[in-house]
Parts: structure tokens; sequence; C-alpha cells
């Protein structure tokens, strides 16, 4: 538990599961342009949810406004029962040491080693010793399934694949509780996806954390996610299960699930199964 933060009961709904961020009537604009109306969201402690919605619906700009990098109109956002307004910096600071955030492309720093990736935010928060900071370095690289020479490669000398692993492990530096992950696996061939795909499920079962997973991948959505929002017409049209989604009436969420794309749906009656992965 962080030191300096002001803690206080994360809120609990339905079936007592723990809401580790919740959005409440949020509107995000820029200019005369409202992006996100009056937009309500839960994240339950332990889940990874799938978000999803059509190109420039918003996605991203909900997620960096959750994160403070992009201001709202209105509304309220809390993380890990926190509400950022109410705190003073050093308890934001304390608070932003639990999050993680995996940026589209990884966003590694060019100029900077894998191994020096994965410190800046120890760096930023944490006062260690050099030794320390290298040790849990390659901690993490291990952690996300690379190999331990990749600690003093560039982002030039790596693979798509490999950018994304390093990314993730910045993203794990500080030992977080809630991840955000901006289209992990979206430049992946498919073999790359699926074991990404996997190593994000294992490392929410073995760290326990929670992940909110913008994604357009339908394979992330059927295999990993526990739950899946829909955002579209400014809001969160619908959130729940696959099945929730293929019973939603709504044309482009039908398309997006039920389109040519899309996994083949067998019937129940024949035994098969689908829907989001289970814990």
């Amino acid at each position: 538990m962080a030191d300096g933060v002001n803690q206080q009961p994360i809120e609990s709904e339905g079936q007592g599961r723990d809401v580790v961020l919740s959005a409440r009537d949020v509107t995000v604009a820029f200019g005369s342009k409202v992006v996100l109306d009056n937009l309500n969201l839960d994240i339950y402690r332990g889940e990874i949810l799938g978000f999803v919605g059509a190109s420039g619906t918003g996605k991203s700009v909900l997620m960096r406004t959750v994160l403070r990098l992009l201001p709202r109109r209105s509304g309220t956002i809390k993380i890990l029962g926190q509400d950022f307004d109410e705190l003073d910096e050093p308890q934001r600071n304390a608070l932003d040491m639990r999050l993680g955030v995996l940026f589209q492309q990884g966003a590694l720093f060019s100029s900077l080693t894998v191994k020096e990736n994965i410190q800046v935010p120890m760096r930023e928060y944490l006062d260690l010793p050099r030794s320390l900071m290298d040790e849990l370095a390659h901690l993490k690289i291990r952690m996300v399934g690379l190999a331990a020479d990749a600690a003093d490669k560039y982002p030039s000398e790596l693979s798509g694949g490999m950018i994304k692993r390093a990314a993730l492990a910045r993203a794990l530096a500080l030992d977080p509780e809630l991840v955000f992950l901006d289209e992990p696996t979206s430049g992946l061939d498919p073999i790359g996806a699926a074991e990404f795909d996997e190593l994000i499920a294992n490392l929410r079962d073995s760290l326990g954390l929670t992940v909110y997973m913008v994604t357009h991948d339908l394979d992330s959505l059927f295999s990993v996610c526990d739950r899946i929002a829909v955002l579209g017409k400014k809001r969160v049209m619908v959130e729940g299960t696959i099945d929730d989604m293929l019973a939603y009436d709504d044309p482009w969420v039908q398309a997006y699930f039920k389109g040519k794309r899309a996994r083949a749906i067998v019937p129940q009656g024949d035994g098969a199964q689908h829907g989001v992965s289970g814990k």
C-alpha cells in the first residue's frame, strides 16, 4: 500500500465485486466537438476488460482522460477508490505508482536501452541504487518472456513483438495493481498476438492484476477478456460477456461480433463453447 494516499474503501457493486475504476457521467470535448457524453463505466478487480468501438469513437480518448492526460469537461473518475481531484500532489504521485500503462506501438524511448526504458518509472518515483534498479529491470524482462540479452538492446534492434513485451515490462516496473493496454496486439502476427494474450492472462493470474485493454482484436476478446464494453454514440452502449454482445440489438455490434471476420459461432447444442475466458 503506497504511502501518502488517503485510502478509502473501494466501491463494491454487483455480486460483491470490487470496483477498481469507476467513471460517472464523464463528458470530454475538444472545443464544440463532444467526444464522450455522460459516459459511465466500471472495471472490477482481477478482470480483463476489453474495450472496443469503431475507429474515432473515443476509446483512446477515454483511456487518456482516465490517466489525466486529457481534461474532462464534467463527471467523476475514481481509481482504486480515490478521486484524483480530491488528492494533493504527493497523494496523486502515490496513486500513479499503482498504475501501469502500455501505449500504442509501445512508445519506448528510442535513445534508451530496454533496461533503461524499464527504469524510467523507477527513476521518476523511487530513490533506488543503480544496482537494485538493474536487478529489478532484469526481473521484469524475464517476467514478460524476453531473453536476458534484450536488456542492452535499443528499440530499433527489436522486433514488433519484442517492443510490445519491453513496453509491458516498463508498465509493470512499479508492480501496479491496474494496467492499461492500448491496442497491445496491433501489428503482431496471429501467433505473436496469441502468445501476448496468453502472457497477459498469465500475468493477471500470477500478479493479481486488473487489466483495461483497448483492442480491435476479436481473438483477444474471445480468448482472454472476462468482460467487454462497447463504446458508441459517445458512451458505453453495452457491457458484458460475448453472449451479451451477440444478443445486443445494434447494427454495429452485430456486424462486429457476427460479421465476416468474426469467429464462427457454433450452436451451443452442439457442445461447443463460445464467450470470454473465465478465471
